[in-house]
């Protein structure tokens, strides 16, 4: 990571250790940033403190006092933990990072003090699967991190706030809370509650997914979220959530009636604005691909394959990044797809090429 925490951003105190929580405190940790991490839940938080174990401080040095303080709760917990840090940590900067801001920030303002002292923010990062489990140092690279700060806001929050962003490795853009809330029902509300219905209507088809493409994986890849954690985004943002469904309901009656009615031209129509909206999706500050080189290696579908495999990419010392699978039921062999850095990835394809696998660059 080439940025680095500011000056100001010595010591930061995060409450709640899920994906967000336990991501900031990866990265900051590795800067060097003294970080303390909470959560309500114990198993999360000795997760989550096992992962940071090669950075936290010996016990009994824990600080009292904080720089900043980030409330990675779920949404419906969110002001209370903030008025209780508050209480314990009055000269703090404090943040948050929920997906939803406008009642968030209403209850904030009408507290003086710490409507001085907060930030809303809101990274525009995640993963399908939520918790520590899922936690990743990098997660923020690339990424757009929304600020959307009080009235009373001050500007010591909002440099601090920006900082951090930068030190993460993301792009901080400044938006209301409302114009926040407008845009992540768009955005983001409404492809989880497409993909978690798309989900829902195939749970009974059975044997015939296995002939399911890429398609449906790509649509569905969402619906493993925390049916928990969503249900209270979406009626936190209930307002904006109906207006875009009831948007997306008209939209969906129009194709209806064109399939019926056999108007060919207008489904083409509405595919062709499909494409459009498609083509104005910017990667620009979406995730930002690692620099990895990908190996597809074919192997027998028997006992011990897998282990053989890993066996020899240990024996040569390459780190895999990332792998997955593809692999047909009675199908006699099949294919990983293994993510190496560049370095590893050569070596690895020279020694498993030398060692007679079948080895292909994607």
């Amino acid at each position: 990571m080439n940025a680095q925490a500011s000056p100001q951003i010595q010591s930061v105190r995060i409450v709640g250790a899920g994906l967000i929580g336990t991501s900031i405190a990866l990265a900051l940790a590795h800067q060097g940033v003294f970080v303390s991490i909470d959560d309500a839940d114990q198993k999360a938080l000795a997760l989550a403190k096992d992962l940071l174990a090669p950075y936290l401080k010996a016990e009994g040095e824990e600080r009292r006092e904080f720089d900043l303080v980030i409330i990675a709760t779920p949404p419906a917990s969110t002001v209370s933990a903030l008025k209780a840090e508050f209480a314990a940590n009055s000269k703090s900067i404090f943040i948050d990072v929920s997906s939803v801001k406008t009642n968030l920030i209403q209850e904030i303002e009408v507290l003086p003090v710490l409507a001085e002292q907060f930030v809303g923010t809101h990274p525009m990062a995640g993963r399908e699967v939520s918790g520590a489990s899922s936690a990743q140092a990098d997660l923020f690279n690339g990424r757009a991190w929304i600020i959307t700060p009080t009235a009373k806001t001050s500007a010591r929050a909002i440099v601090m706030a920006k900082e951090l962003i930068q030190a993460l490795g993301a792009s901080s853009y400044e938006m209301s809370a409302k114009e926040h809330d407008h845009l992540m029902a768009r955005i983001s509300h409404l492809p989880q509650i497409a993909s978690t219905l798309i989900a829902s209507e195939i749970q009974d088809i059975g044997a015939g997914l296995e002939l399911s493409g890429q398609g449906l994986r790509d649509m569905t890849r969402i619906a493993g979220s925390d049916g928990a954690l969503w249900s209270e985004i979406l009626l936190e943002n209930k307002d904006e959530v109906l207006s875009t469904l009831d948007q997306f309901i008209s939209k969906a009656l129009t194709l209806k009636g064109a399939i019926s009615e056999s108007k060919q031209e207008e489904i083409k129509t509405l595919f062709l604005k499909g494409n459009s909206g498609r083509a104005k999706v910017s990667g620009k500050h979406g995730a930002k691909p690692r620099n990895y080189l990908h190996l597809l290696v074919v192997i027998k579908d028997e006992p011990g394959a897998l282990s053989q495999l890993f066996t020899e990419c240990a024996h040569i010392k390459a780190n895999i990044e990332d792998l997955s699978i593809e692999h047909s039921p009675g199908q006699e062999s099949g294919l990983i797809t293994l993510a190496f850095s560049p370095e590893d990835g050569e070596r690895v394809e020279a020694h498993l090429k030398n060692q007679d696998w079948k080895v292909h660059r994607r």
